[in-house]
Protein backbone atom coordinates (compact mmCIF):
# COMPACT_ATOMS: atom_id res chain seq x y z
CA UNK A 1 0.00 0.00 0.00
CA UNK A 2 1.29 3.47 -0.88
CA UNK A 3 1.73 5.33 2.39
CA UNK A 4 1.64 8.90 1.08
CA UNK A 5 0.49 10.13 -2.31
CA UNK A 6 0.97 13.59 -3.76
CA UNK A 7 -0.96 14.45 -6.91
CA UNK A 8 0.69 17.27 -8.81
CA UNK A 9 4.43 17.83 -9.22
CA UNK A 10 4.58 21.61 -9.11
CA UNK A 11 6.27 23.58 -6.31
CA UNK A 12 3.49 22.95 -3.77
CA UNK A 13 3.35 19.24 -4.53
CA UNK A 14 7.11 18.73 -4.45
CA UNK A 15 7.36 20.61 -1.16
CA UNK A 16 4.58 18.46 0.33
CA UNK A 17 6.38 15.34 -0.89
CA UNK A 18 9.59 16.50 0.77
CA UNK A 19 7.84 17.05 4.11
CA UNK A 20 6.16 13.64 3.97
CA UNK A 21 9.40 11.88 3.08
CA UNK A 22 11.32 13.67 5.81
CA UNK A 23 8.67 12.46 8.26
CA UNK A 24 9.56 8.88 7.34
CA UNK A 25 6.70 7.98 4.97
CA UNK A 26 7.19 6.37 1.58
CA UNK A 27 5.95 8.87 -0.97
CA UNK A 28 4.67 8.63 -4.54
CA UNK A 29 4.18 11.79 -6.61
CA UNK A 30 1.84 11.43 -9.59
CA UNK A 31 1.78 14.07 -12.32
CA UNK A 32 -0.29 14.25 -15.50
CA UNK A 33 2.58 15.57 -17.61
CA UNK A 34 5.70 13.84 -18.95
CA UNK A 35 7.94 16.02 -16.76
CA UNK A 36 7.42 17.78 -13.43
CA UNK A 37 7.01 21.47 -12.57
CA UNK A 38 6.37 22.71 -16.09
CA UNK A 39 4.76 25.99 -15.04
CA UNK A 40 7.57 26.54 -12.54
CA UNK A 41 10.12 26.11 -15.34
CA UNK A 42 8.19 28.45 -17.63
CA UNK A 43 8.02 31.10 -14.89
CA UNK A 44 11.79 30.91 -14.57
CA UNK A 45 12.65 31.32 -18.24
CA UNK A 46 13.26 35.05 -17.87
CA UNK A 47 14.50 34.82 -14.28
CA UNK A 48 13.01 32.80 -11.44
CA UNK A 49 11.52 35.26 -8.95
CA UNK A 50 11.56 33.16 -5.77
CA UNK A 51 10.30 35.69 -3.25
CA UNK A 52 10.43 39.35 -2.22
CA UNK A 53 12.88 40.71 0.34
CA UNK A 54 10.78 43.04 2.48
CA UNK A 55 9.36 43.15 6.02
CA UNK A 56 7.16 40.13 6.66
CA UNK A 57 4.11 42.27 7.50
CA UNK A 58 4.45 44.08 4.16
CA UNK A 59 4.80 40.77 2.35
CA UNK A 60 1.73 39.26 4.03
CA UNK A 61 -0.38 42.33 3.20
CA UNK A 62 -0.01 41.46 -0.50
CA UNK A 63 -1.68 38.08 -0.05
CA UNK A 64 -5.45 38.11 -0.43
CA UNK A 65 -6.74 35.23 1.68
CA UNK A 66 -7.85 34.32 5.20
CA UNK A 67 -5.74 34.76 8.31
CA UNK A 68 -4.95 31.03 8.19
CA UNK A 69 -3.17 31.48 4.85
CA UNK A 70 -1.15 34.44 6.06
CA UNK A 71 -0.16 32.48 9.18
CA UNK A 72 0.98 29.60 6.95
CA UNK A 73 3.10 31.95 4.83
CA UNK A 74 4.53 33.57 7.94
CA UNK A 75 5.79 30.12 8.89
CA UNK A 76 7.75 29.84 5.64
CA UNK A 77 8.25 33.38 4.45
CA UNK A 78 10.82 35.21 2.32
CA UNK A 79 13.83 34.48 4.55
CA UNK A 80 12.97 30.79 4.82
CA UNK A 81 12.54 30.49 1.05
CA UNK A 82 15.99 31.99 0.50
CA UNK A 83 17.52 29.60 3.03
CA UNK A 84 15.77 26.69 1.33
CA UNK A 85 17.22 27.66 -2.05
CA UNK A 86 20.71 27.95 -0.55
CA UNK A 87 20.35 24.48 1.00
CA UNK A 88 19.79 23.21 -2.53
CA UNK A 89 23.06 24.78 -3.59
CA UNK A 90 21.42 27.76 -5.28
CA UNK A 91 22.80 31.09 -4.10
CA UNK A 92 20.38 33.99 -4.38
CA UNK A 93 20.57 37.74 -4.83
CA UNK A 94 18.15 40.61 -4.28
CA UNK A 95 17.47 42.98 -7.15
CA UNK A 96 16.88 46.73 -6.86
CA UNK A 97 13.11 46.14 -6.63
CA UNK A 98 13.52 43.75 -3.70
CA UNK A 99 12.76 40.70 -5.81
CA UNK A 100 14.90 37.68 -5.01
CA UNK A 101 16.38 35.47 -7.75
CA UNK A 102 18.78 32.54 -7.89
CA UNK A 103 22.23 33.63 -9.06
CA UNK A 104 21.78 31.16 -11.91
CA UNK A 105 18.51 33.00 -12.73
CA UNK A 106 16.87 29.98 -14.36
CA UNK A 107 14.56 27.54 -12.60
CA UNK A 108 16.12 24.38 -14.04
CA UNK A 109 19.26 24.17 -11.81
CA UNK A 110 17.17 24.54 -8.68
CA UNK A 111 14.62 21.99 -9.89
CA UNK A 112 17.33 19.46 -10.74
CA UNK A 113 18.85 19.81 -7.29
CA UNK A 114 15.42 19.52 -5.68
CA UNK A 115 14.47 16.39 -7.62
CA UNK A 116 17.82 14.83 -6.73
CA UNK A 117 17.14 15.47 -3.04
CA UNK A 118 13.67 13.96 -3.32
CA UNK A 119 15.08 10.94 -5.09
CA UNK A 120 17.61 10.53 -2.26
CA UNK A 121 14.68 10.61 0.19
CA UNK A 122 13.06 7.76 -1.75
CA UNK A 123 10.28 9.77 -3.37
CA UNK A 124 8.93 8.02 -6.49
CA UNK A 125 7.75 10.20 -9.39
CA UNK A 126 5.07 8.76 -11.68
CA UNK A 127 4.89 10.68 -14.97
CA UNK A 128 1.89 10.83 -17.31
CA UNK A 129 -0.41 9.75 -14.50
CA UNK A 130 -3.66 11.73 -14.78
CA UNK A 131 -5.94 11.68 -11.76
CA UNK A 132 -9.45 10.59 -12.79
CA UNK A 133 -11.38 10.01 -9.57
CA UNK A 134 -11.60 9.32 -5.87
CA UNK A 135 -13.70 6.78 -4.00
CA UNK A 136 -13.18 6.43 -0.28
CA UNK A 137 -9.36 6.17 -0.04
CA UNK A 138 -8.91 4.89 -3.58
CA UNK A 139 -7.30 7.24 -6.08
CA UNK A 140 -7.86 6.35 -9.74
CA UNK A 141 -5.45 7.28 -12.53
CA UNK A 142 -5.13 6.92 -16.25
CA UNK A 143 -1.52 5.99 -16.99
CA UNK A 144 0.52 4.94 -20.06
CA UNK A 145 -0.03 1.35 -18.90
CA UNK A 146 -3.78 1.81 -18.48
CA UNK A 147 -6.00 2.39 -15.48
CA UNK A 148 -4.33 2.28 -12.06
CA UNK A 149 -5.72 2.62 -8.54
CA UNK A 150 -3.67 3.57 -5.47
CA UNK A 151 -4.91 3.34 -1.89
CA UNK A 152 -2.70 5.64 0.16
CA UNK A 153 -2.92 6.32 3.87
CA UNK A 154 -2.82 10.03 3.14
CA UNK A 155 -3.01 12.20 -0.01
CA UNK A 156 -1.97 15.75 -0.78
CA UNK A 157 -3.60 17.39 -3.81
CA UNK A 158 -1.49 20.10 -5.47
CA UNK A 159 -3.19 20.38 -8.83
CA UNK A 160 -2.75 24.04 -9.71
CA UNK A 161 -5.27 26.64 -10.75
CA UNK A 162 -7.12 27.20 -14.00
CA UNK A 163 -4.58 28.88 -16.27
CA UNK A 164 -1.81 27.63 -18.58
CA UNK A 165 -3.58 24.34 -19.27
CA UNK A 166 -0.85 23.23 -21.68
CA UNK A 167 1.54 23.20 -18.72
CA UNK A 168 -0.81 21.15 -16.56
CA UNK A 169 -2.95 23.69 -14.69
CA UNK A 170 -6.28 22.98 -16.36
CA UNK A 171 -8.65 22.98 -13.37
CA UNK A 172 -10.21 19.65 -14.38
CA UNK A 173 -9.90 18.45 -10.80
CA UNK A 174 -12.87 20.67 -9.87
CA UNK A 175 -15.34 18.17 -11.33
CA UNK A 176 -13.68 15.27 -9.50
CA UNK A 177 -14.05 16.99 -6.14
CA UNK A 178 -17.62 18.01 -7.01
CA UNK A 179 -18.50 14.33 -7.34
CA UNK A 180 -17.44 13.97 -3.71
CA UNK A 181 -19.61 16.92 -2.66
CA UNK A 182 -16.76 19.44 -2.46
CA UNK A 183 -17.74 22.64 -4.23
CA UNK A 184 -15.20 25.21 -5.42
CA UNK A 185 -15.23 28.95 -5.97
CA UNK A 186 -15.26 29.69 -9.74
CA UNK A 187 -11.87 30.58 -11.16
CA UNK A 188 -11.02 34.14 -12.16
CA UNK A 189 -7.91 35.30 -14.02
CA UNK A 190 -5.24 37.01 -11.95
CA UNK A 191 -2.04 38.81 -12.95
CA UNK A 192 -3.30 39.12 -16.48
CA UNK A 193 -3.50 41.56 -19.34
CA UNK A 194 -6.61 43.34 -20.60
CA UNK A 195 -8.24 43.37 -24.01
CA UNK A 196 -8.29 46.67 -25.90
CA UNK A 197 -9.96 47.12 -29.27
CA UNK A 198 -7.35 49.44 -30.76
CA UNK A 199 -7.99 51.65 -33.73
CA UNK A 200 -5.79 51.11 -36.78
CA UNK A 201 -3.33 53.90 -35.94
CA UNK A 202 -2.06 51.96 -32.91
CA UNK A 203 -0.77 49.01 -34.94
CA UNK A 204 2.62 50.66 -35.55
CA UNK A 205 3.16 50.75 -31.77
CA UNK A 206 2.43 47.09 -31.02
CA UNK A 207 5.26 45.74 -28.92
CA UNK A 208 6.19 49.19 -27.62
CA UNK A 209 6.77 49.60 -23.90
CA UNK A 210 5.07 52.41 -22.04
CA UNK A 211 7.62 53.51 -19.45
CA UNK A 212 7.84 54.96 -16.98
CA UNK A 213 4.15 55.10 -16.17
CA UNK A 214 1.95 55.00 -13.12
CA UNK A 215 -1.07 52.74 -13.37
CA UNK A 216 -3.90 53.21 -10.89
CA UNK A 217 -7.05 51.19 -10.22
CA UNK A 218 -9.08 51.40 -7.05
CA UNK A 219 -6.64 51.79 -4.18
CA UNK A 220 -3.79 50.18 -6.09
CA UNK A 221 -1.05 52.25 -7.68
CA UNK A 222 2.28 51.22 -9.22
CA UNK A 223 5.05 52.89 -11.18
CA UNK A 224 6.58 50.61 -13.79
CA UNK A 225 6.05 49.69 -17.39
CA UNK A 226 3.61 47.84 -19.60
CA UNK A 227 3.43 46.86 -23.24
CA UNK A 228 1.00 47.78 -25.98
CA UNK A 229 0.24 44.61 -27.92
CA UNK A 230 -2.18 43.67 -30.66
CA UNK A 231 -4.31 42.03 -27.98
CA UNK A 232 -4.37 44.95 -25.54
CA UNK A 233 -2.11 45.86 -22.62
CA UNK A 234 0.06 43.55 -20.58
CA UNK A 235 3.18 43.58 -18.44
CA UNK A 236 4.23 43.90 -14.84
CA UNK A 237 2.55 47.23 -14.11
CA UNK A 238 -0.75 45.99 -15.53
CA UNK A 239 -0.53 42.78 -13.50
CA UNK A 240 0.05 44.78 -10.33
CA UNK A 241 -3.33 46.52 -10.65
CA UNK A 242 -5.15 43.68 -12.40
CA UNK A 243 -7.10 42.52 -9.35
CA UNK A 244 -8.79 45.89 -8.82
CA UNK A 245 -9.29 46.38 -12.57
CA UNK A 246 -10.80 42.90 -12.92
CA UNK A 247 -13.19 43.72 -10.09
CA UNK A 248 -14.47 46.85 -11.87
CA UNK A 249 -12.28 49.73 -10.73
CA UNK A 250 -11.54 52.30 -13.48
CA UNK A 251 -8.00 52.04 -14.84
CA UNK A 252 -5.94 55.18 -15.45
CA UNK A 253 -2.35 55.80 -16.49
CA UNK A 254 -0.09 58.70 -15.54
CA UNK A 255 2.23 59.17 -18.53
CA UNK A 256 4.60 61.48 -16.62
CA UNK A 257 4.90 59.96 -13.13
CA UNK A 258 8.05 61.97 -12.39
CA UNK A 259 6.32 65.33 -12.95
CA UNK A 260 3.57 67.10 -11.01
CA UNK A 261 0.39 68.21 -12.72
CA UNK A 262 1.48 71.82 -12.14
CA UNK A 263 4.79 71.21 -13.88
CA UNK A 264 3.07 69.49 -16.80
CA UNK A 265 0.57 72.34 -17.10
CA UNK A 266 3.32 74.95 -17.06
CA UNK A 267 5.32 73.17 -19.73
CA UNK A 268 2.28 72.78 -21.96
CA UNK A 269 1.42 76.47 -21.49
CA UNK A 270 4.67 77.59 -23.11
CA UNK A 271 4.21 79.03 -26.62
CA UNK A 272 4.51 76.32 -29.25
CA UNK A 273 4.58 78.55 -32.32
CA UNK A 274 3.89 76.59 -35.48
CA UNK A 275 4.64 73.21 -33.87
CA UNK A 276 1.85 70.67 -33.92
CA UNK A 277 0.42 69.63 -30.60
CA UNK A 278 2.12 66.23 -30.89
CA UNK A 279 5.50 67.89 -31.46
CA UNK A 280 4.78 70.17 -28.53
CA UNK A 281 4.14 67.10 -26.34
CA UNK A 282 7.37 65.53 -27.52
CA UNK A 283 9.49 68.63 -26.97
CA UNK A 284 7.96 69.99 -23.76
CA UNK A 285 7.40 66.70 -21.91
CA UNK A 286 9.73 64.30 -23.74
CA UNK A 287 6.80 61.98 -24.49
CA UNK A 288 7.80 59.21 -26.89
CA UNK A 289 5.64 58.26 -29.90
CA UNK A 290 3.97 55.33 -28.10
CA UNK A 291 2.85 57.50 -25.19
CA UNK A 292 1.56 60.18 -27.54
CA UNK A 293 -0.31 57.55 -29.56
CA UNK A 294 -1.86 56.16 -26.38
CA UNK A 295 -2.98 59.65 -25.39
CA UNK A 296 -4.52 60.20 -28.81
CA UNK A 297 -6.17 56.77 -28.77
CA UNK A 298 -8.26 57.61 -25.73
CA UNK A 299 -8.61 61.38 -26.27
CA UNK A 300 -9.71 62.55 -29.69
CA UNK A 301 -9.25 65.34 -30.44
CA UNK A 302 -6.54 66.37 -28.00
CA UNK A 303 -7.61 69.45 -26.01
CA UNK A 304 -5.54 72.58 -26.54
CA UNK A 305 -6.15 73.95 -23.07
CA UNK A 306 -2.95 73.20 -21.07
CA UNK A 307 -4.72 72.44 -17.80
CA UNK A 308 -7.22 70.06 -19.42
CA UNK A 309 -4.52 68.28 -21.39
CA UNK A 310 -2.26 68.04 -18.34
CA UNK A 311 -5.05 66.45 -16.32
CA UNK A 312 -5.45 63.78 -19.02
CA UNK A 313 -1.72 63.11 -19.22
CA UNK A 314 -1.65 62.61 -15.44
CA UNK A 315 -4.74 60.38 -15.32
CA UNK A 316 -5.61 59.02 -18.76
CA UNK A 317 -8.62 56.66 -18.60
CA UNK A 318 -7.88 53.33 -20.29
CA UNK A 319 -10.95 51.91 -21.99
CA UNK A 320 -10.66 48.14 -22.12
CA UNK A 321 -12.91 45.17 -22.82
CA UNK A 322 -12.05 43.13 -19.74
CA UNK A 323 -9.36 40.59 -18.89
CA UNK A 324 -7.61 38.43 -21.41
CA UNK A 325 -8.83 34.79 -21.41
CA UNK A 326 -8.21 32.93 -18.16
CA UNK A 327 -5.84 30.42 -19.77
CA UNK A 328 -3.44 33.29 -20.56
CA UNK A 329 -3.36 34.56 -16.98
CA UNK A 330 -0.21 34.07 -14.93
CA UNK A 331 -2.33 32.79 -12.05
CA UNK A 332 -5.94 32.41 -10.98
CA UNK A 333 -8.08 33.31 -8.01
CA UNK A 334 -10.85 30.96 -6.95
CA UNK A 335 -10.67 27.23 -6.40
CA UNK A 336 -11.00 25.23 -3.21
CA UNK A 337 -12.46 27.44 -0.48
CA UNK A 338 -10.68 27.64 2.87
CA UNK A 339 -14.10 27.04 4.45
CA UNK A 340 -13.84 23.48 3.10
CA UNK A 341 -10.48 22.95 4.85
CA UNK A 342 -9.31 22.51 8.40
CA UNK A 343 -6.29 24.27 9.90
CA UNK A 344 -3.96 21.66 8.40
CA UNK A 345 -5.44 22.18 4.90
CA UNK A 346 -7.26 18.84 5.04
CA UNK A 347 -10.52 18.72 3.07
CA UNK A 348 -13.15 18.28 5.78
CA UNK A 349 -15.37 16.11 3.59
CA UNK A 350 -12.46 13.84 2.65
CA UNK A 351 -10.52 12.76 5.75
CA UNK A 352 -6.89 12.13 4.95
CA UNK A 353 -6.94 14.26 1.77
CA UNK A 354 -5.13 17.59 1.94
CA UNK A 355 -4.73 20.41 -0.58
CA UNK A 356 -2.08 23.03 -1.31
CA UNK A 357 -0.88 25.62 -3.79
CA UNK A 358 -2.77 27.52 -6.44
CA UNK A 359 -5.77 25.19 -6.32
CA UNK A 360 -6.76 26.96 -3.09
CA UNK A 361 -8.85 30.14 -3.23
CA UNK A 362 -6.36 32.97 -2.73
CA UNK A 363 -4.82 35.74 -4.77
CA UNK A 364 -1.49 37.60 -4.85
CA UNK A 365 0.50 39.73 -7.27
CA UNK A 366 3.61 38.64 -9.10
CA UNK A 367 6.92 39.50 -7.50
CA UNK A 368 7.63 36.34 -5.53
CA UNK A 369 4.36 36.25 -3.61
CA UNK A 370 2.85 33.49 -5.73
CA UNK A 371 5.75 31.07 -5.52
CA UNK A 372 6.40 31.68 -1.82
CA UNK A 373 2.75 31.01 -1.00
CA UNK A 374 2.72 27.80 -3.04
CA UNK A 375 5.85 26.57 -1.26
CA UNK A 376 4.48 27.53 2.15
CA UNK A 377 1.12 25.83 1.67
CA UNK A 378 2.81 22.72 0.27
CA UNK A 379 5.07 22.58 3.32
CA UNK A 380 2.14 23.10 5.70
CA UNK A 381 -0.10 20.52 4.04
CA UNK A 382 2.74 17.98 3.85
CA UNK A 383 3.58 18.35 7.53
CA UNK A 384 -0.09 18.15 8.55
CA UNK A 385 -0.62 15.11 6.32
CA UNK A 386 2.35 13.35 7.93
CA UNK A 387 0.91 13.97 11.40
CA UNK A 388 -2.50 12.72 10.30
CA UNK A 389 -0.98 9.55 8.87
CA UNK A 390 0.84 8.84 12.11
CA UNK A 391 -2.27 9.48 14.22
CA UNK A 392 -4.75 7.58 12.06
CA UNK A 393 -2.61 4.93 10.36
CA UNK A 394 0.19 3.80 12.67
CA UNK A 395 1.29 1.31 10.00
CA UNK A 396 2.40 4.26 7.85
CA UNK A 397 6.01 3.87 8.92
CA UNK A 398 9.11 2.59 7.22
Amino acid sequence: MTQALVIGAGPAGLMAAEMLAQAGLSVTVADAKPSPARKFLMAGKSGLNLTKSEPLATFLNQIDGPDLLRDIVAGFGPEAVQDWARELGQDVFTGSSGRVFPVAMKASPLLRAWLARLDHLGVVLRRNWRWTGIKDREMAFQTPEGAEVLTPCVTVLALGGGSWSRLGSDGKWVSILAESGVACVPFQPSNMGFRVDWTAHMSRHFGSPIKPARLQAGGESVVGEFVVSSRGIEGSAVYAVSRATRDGAPLTVDLTPDRSVEDVTARLAKPRGKSSITNHLRKSLKLDPAKIALLQEFTRPLPHDPATLAALIKALPIRHQGPRPIDEAISTAGGLSFDALDAGLMIKALPGVFAAGEMLDWDAPTGGYLLTTCLATGRHAGQAAARWARDHAPEARR
